[in-house]
């Protein structure tokens, strides 16, 4: 089917190759939920899904432990969330969220990214409009009737519902989120993703050249430990 989401991290398959991309993807959706939500998965949705993800990929107990210390305790005091709107090669916009202790630092980082890969930094809100930000939840389809929770998901919100061989792809309004995610618990389904996802209105193309540099720019955003999630409008190649 192909993901129409922009965010990279979130690929299975090349994305994960590497053992601590897989880790580092997963703490900081630890993090991210525990903060937004609290501690405890059994009355935060997103901390149970994320901590589901972490068992999937044996994530080492001390680091998911770090995680949720960071959220929480006195680590985390001080934490601001910040998005960064900017273009790469090409006008390829990205959209950086971030979660920070020391915004200068940041930004500073952030802005040498884009530097260092053709791309600049840009004010916050000129990219809005290229980007939905939509309800978004990956579904096994183990043991699931297809009409059946077709018919579930429409019923609580959801605009699209999506198949293929392994997965669900349950999108709709943000205002939606949380009727989908009652729902989905109601009939005990744990998803393998449950987000706010942001979703290109328009999508570029780009040379193999202007590709790499974009990817490499998408790294070295990823790899930032105060960077949580990326976006883009780089479209996918066939």
């Amino acid at each position: 089917m192909g993901r129409k989401s922009a965010k990279i991290a979130a690929k299975k398959g090349a994305a994960d190759k590497q053992r601590g991309q897989v880790f580092t993807r997963a703490l900081k959706d630890v993090y991210k939920a525990a903060k937004s939500g609290g501690t405890d998965p059994a009355s935060n949705f997103l901390l149970k899904v994320a901590l589901e993800r972490c068992k999937k990929f044996n994530v080492p107990k001390d680091n998911i432990e770090r995680a949720l210390k960071k959220a929480s305790g006195p680590d985390g005091v001080g934490f601001e969330d910040i998005n960064y709107e900017g273009y790469g090669p090409n006008g390829v916009a990205v959209f950086v969220e971030a979660s920070t202790d020391n915004v200068t630092r940041t930004v500073a980082n952030v802005r040498s990214y884009f530097n260092k890969c053709g791309g600049s930094l840009g004010v916050n809100g000129a990219l809005e409009f290229l980007f939905d930000r939509k309800a978004y939840f990956i579904v096994p389809i183990e043991g699931l009737d297809e009409d059946e929770f077709t018919l579930e998901m429409i019923d609580a919100g959801a605009e699209e519902v999506e198949k293929d061989e392994e997965f669900f792809e349950v999108t709709g309004p943000v205002d939606v989120f949380g009727t989908i995610q009652d729902k989905l618990q109601s009939l005990d389904i744990t998803p393998e993703e449950a987000t706010l996802e942001r979703f290109p209105t328009s999508y570029k193309d780009a040379d193999e050249e202007t590709r790499a540099q974009v990817e490499k720019l998408i790294g070295l955003l990823e790899d930032d430990d105060d960077v949580v999630t990326v976006y883009h409008n780089l479209e996918e190649e066939e």
